[in-house]
């Protein structure tokens, strides 16, 4: 084949080779398809890949053609010493005639493998103004010498495959913090599980005997239970807060719909919160149609709702405020709308109010306590009924959540319950 030939031939191996490296992540056979192409480039006997190690600077063998392979991983190449060490510092290429005669020959690789080095070119993996490793061939077929078209040829294939090896690192160590995340929220869930189960039965116990007792006790033995009492429905809320996330996690929160007035439902809901409306200064008040507004959906998850909601918008309502919760009945859909006049949310902060944990305030420093988990849950069971939530906000003058919840007339209208996107 004419020179010309060769080098029509090399340059389109240098195109396909391009194409292959910008497609593949997995870093075992990137590095086994470069040096693959660095020898049959060269027409060498072998071609191998050294990468640096950051924990212990020296250099090692990632990749090698040829039988002795899988033993070249298990030696490390100084960088002072030898010639690979000498690229990756120069960052320069190297082309050595006579191996044997250099004094920076680490001839204990070929004492190791087997193999004799007759002559070699190396050259740098550079990334930038990083060196990463370093590419070498050895032995020219038919003792032939090493042209300066095999150096270029090998200096534009280590350019393509240091941004291919990084790209693959860089996939992998994702790959590999996605599963540790992945495991640490699984570890969070199963905890919250058995903690919340765990936790029923002594406090089911508690509040119990705590109900019996308040009968048989005088004015201020029963003003100490109330206390206790408060505290282990509180306690109560906490865990079925946490139950209700993980149910919703795991998509086994199933819906049972029934036909119920929601504004009757509303009614319900503000009156549970009136006391501590009233204890903080907040006056609490609902516009409502006059008529029944029947709606199908999970009752007990829709007080879930208004109870969050609720307690949200008079727990950050300073003393002299007001809320407001009012329903509006739409074509297809119900509109429940809680507005007061609080802290507020600041601009940046909307967008992730929804997110498990997230809480606007610092947890060191917030006066309000709460998991962070409230609005999650409002969001994952409005959602799991079809419908959507959204926030309004103006820092230092207040906020509005906005439910809407699709107008169903039968069972059949509700669509197959399933985990919500948002806590996939």
């Amino acid at each position: 084949m004419s020179d010309l030939g060769t080098r029509l031939q090399r340059t389109e191996c240098i195109l396909e080779i391009s194409r292959e490296l910008t497609t593949t992540v997995a870093l075992g056979p990137l590095l086994a398809k470069i040096v693959d192409t660095a020898a049959e480039l060269t027409d060498c006997e072998e071609a191998s890949i050294l990468l640096r190690d950051v924990r212990t600077g020296e250099l090692r063998f990632r990749t090698a053609t040829g039988q002795g392979a899988e033993q070249l991983a298990d030696i490390p190449v100084p960088i002072e010493g030898s010639i690979a060490g000498a690229v990756l510092t120069s960052r320069e290429p190297m082309v050595i005639y006579d191996a044997q005669a250099d004094p920076r020959h680490f001839g204990g690789v070929g004492q190791q493998v087997g193999t004799e080095t007759r002559s070699l070119v190396a050259v740098p993996l550079q990334i930038k103004d990083q060196c990463i490793g370093v590419l070498e061939v050895l032995n020219k077929r038919e003792d032939a010498s090493f042209s300066s078209e095999d150096v270029d040829m090998l200096m534009t294939l280590a350019a393509q495959a240091a941004v291919a090896i990084e790209n693959a690192r860089l996939v992998g160590s994702l790959r590999k913090a996605y599963q540790r995340l992945g495991e640490l929220d699984k570890l969070k869930s199963d905890f919250i599980s058995i903690a919340s189960h765990e936790l029923r039965t002594p406090l089911s116990l508690i509040l119990l005997y705590a109900a019996v007792l308040r009968d048989d006790l005088d004015e201020a033995a029963g003003a100490q239970l109330d206390a206790v009492l408060r505290a282990a429905t509180r306690l109560k809320h906490i865990i079925e807060t946490m139950l209700n996330l993980r149910y919703l996690e795991t998509g086994q929160m199933d819906l049972t719909p029934v036909r119920f007035d929601l504004a009757a439902e509303v009614r319900a809901a503000c009156d549970d919160y009136d006391a501590l409306a009233e204890t903080g200064g907040v006056m609490l008040r609902a516009d409502l149609p006059t008529d029944a507004l029947y709606v199908y959906a999970d009752q007990e998850k829709v007080r879930v709702v208004l109870g969050n909601l609720l307690s949200n918008a008079v727990k950050f309502t300073p003393a002299g405020g007001w809320v407001r919760i009012s329903l509006c009945e739409r074509p297809d859909e119900v509109e429940i709308s809680v507005v007061d006049t609080g802290l507020g949310i600041p601009k940046a902060d909307l967008r992730r109010i929804f997110d498990r944990f997230y809480q606007v305030e610092d947890h060191m420093t917030r006066q309000q306590g709460g998991m962070g988990l409230g609005l999650s849950i409002v969001r994952g069971l409005v959602e799991l009924h079809g419908g959507a939530v959204c926030a309004e906000s103006v820092p230092g003058r207040g906020s509005r959540f906005i439910v809407r919840l699709p107008l169903r007339t039968a069972a059949s209208d509700v669509a197959p319950s399933k985990m919500s996107p948002f806590l996939a």
